[in-house]
């Protein structure tokens, strides 16, 4: 096996296409996460994509990016949408989503203050991925609730 600097792609681990460009440049996306996991990145304590992964999978960051796939929202109408989150969490996972640059925050300068929370360029292709699981979800959880429950009576019995 050659080690990751030896195959000549600046240490990145990347395949080479066929004119020479590395897989890793076909769109920024053209390896698969799983391709990326086998090589060891996302487990690795320093990798920064284990922060975005955080950002993005939380509890709240999921339901917010999949309410602003809507549209823009005011802070008040996405914790309606969102429902359960605090003002503080949603605070919280605004300022985390824009700092990632995620989402946009635009204020307006009225009385009372006006703010919209709106998904940048980035924050649609990551929300349309977090929506394909959210919907995964959806489709199976009569199935993974019942497996839930068959496992429960297995530990009981």
């Amino acid at each position: 096996m050659r080690d990751r600097n030896e195959a000549g792609d600046g240490g990145r681990g990347g395949r080479k296409t066929g004119d020479g460009r590395s897989d890793e440049s076909e769109g920024g996306f053209a390896l698969a996460l799983s391709d990326l996991v086998r090589r060891g990145e996302l487990f690795s304590v320093d990798c920064p994509s284990r922060d975005i992964l955080k950002h993005l999978t939380s509890r709240w960051g999921v339901l917010v990016l999949i309410a602003l796939l809507e549209g823009p929202h005011r802070f008040s109408a996405l914790r309606r949408r969102v429902g359960g989150v605090s003002e503080k969490m949603l605070a919280q996972t605004l300022q985390v989503l824009e700092a990632d640059g995620f989402v946009d925050r635009t204020s307006y300068p009225v009385v009372p203050p006006h703010v919209d929370y709106a998904l940048t360029p980035l924050g649609q292709e990551a929300a349309h991925s977090v929506r394909i699981f959210a919907d995964w979800i959806e489709l199976n959880v009569g199935r993974i609730l019942a497996e839930r429950e068959r496992r429960r009576h297995k530990v009981a019995d």
